[in-house]
């Protein structure tokens, strides 16, 4: 089965979508039976730096 390539680049400024955090894309996963995932450094609702994994569905360009 081929790999659906990536929708973002490294770099890439990103949204989630169901909220109005903002980050970077610093890494990126692609699986055989799941939807690509990125790493994304972004600053969180209460003012922390943080590091999570979103799905490519749950982020959107910024």
């Amino acid at each position: 089965m081929k790999s659906k390539p990536f929708l973002y680049e490294l770099k890439t400024i990103v949204s989630m979508i169901e909220s109005n955090e903002k980050g970077t894309v610093i890494g990126r996963a692609e699986y055989q039976d799941h939807v690509n995932s990125y790493l994304v450094r972004y600053r969180a609702g209460d003012g922390r730096q943080t590091e999570s994994w979103f799905d490519e569905t749950a982020i959107q360009v910024a």
